[in-house]
């Protein structure tokens, strides 16, 4: 399972680098509220005192010319470019999880290919040795049946009877029953297809752009391999089919 190494040691370092994204983010929120709330009292300020101008008939009302000071209008751009950066950093983080993500469906689709390989190689196992075990008994059976057949040919009545009788059903063996291999699903991943289900296994897309679903599992669809060209779900099928209908 070297893939599953793989994987581990790559998850390994994504918990400090999660805790290193939200402490910077915590960080711009700190000094994002200290800009805006000088940003604040520096325009109310400036309003108190343009109020007052006016009062006083020091300030002529001329719209163009009331305008906020150039250091409380920096203020503004300074705050916004925290916002920015901070929405830059939770990107970052929202798509170095989904990496890990992509990453641990491509394991997880390995290890099913890997399991169904191991119950393919079982079963051919199982097959190989039945053969074998009734090409040896087969000669013995023969004889058996031989001897059997020239015993019952002179005897008659009663004892042919219990012979009849003494005979037992043979055992059918089972089949042991199939082994539910379960992994846990992480209830905040999306689901898909008409079965509500987590990604797994191959899918294929629906290629009308306001299909609901979108993505669809092989099996839930009737699909075998990646179709030819354009494919659409059984719903928006109907939907294209009604549309070159009109």
């Amino acid at each position: 399972m070297g893939f599953l190494e793989d994987f581990q040691a790559s998850v390994e370092t994504l918990p400090a680098m999660l805790h290193k994204n939200y402490s910077l983010m915590r960080e711009l929120d700190r000094s994002l509220r200290g800009v805006q709330l000088e940003n604040e009292q520096r325009c109310q300020q400036e309003i108190e005192d343009i109020k007052h101008g006016l009062e006083s008939g020091s300030i002529t009302f001329e719209p163009a010319k009331l305008k906020f000071s150039d250091e409380a209008v920096e203020e503004q751009k300074h705050c916004v470019r925290i916002a920015d950066e901070k929405v830059a950093l939770a990107t970052q983080t929202y798509d170095l999880v989904d990496a890990h993500i992509q990453q641990l469906d491509q394991y997880m689709r390995k290890l099913e290919e890997h399991r169904q390989e191991k119950e393919a190689a079982a079963a051919a196992a199982a097959v190989a040795d039945t053969v074998v075990a009734a090409t040896s008994a087969a000669p013995a059976i023969a004889g058996t049946l031989r001897s059997a057949a020239a015993d019952a040919a002179p005897k008659s009545g009663r004892a042919g009877e219990r012979g009849r009788g003494g005979r037992k059903k043979a055992k059918v063996p089972t089949e042991p029953p199939p082994i539910d291999l379960e992994l846990p699903v992480d209830p905040n991943e999306p689901t898909y297809c008409f079965c509500n289900q987590v990604s797994y296994g191959e899918m294929v897309a629906c290629d009308n752009p306001e299909c609901k679903i979108e993505w669809f599992h092989f099996g839930c669809v009737g699909v075998k391999e990646q179709p030819k060209g354009k494919w659409y779900c059984g719903s928006c099928s109907s939907y294209q089919k009604k549309r070159k209908g009109k």
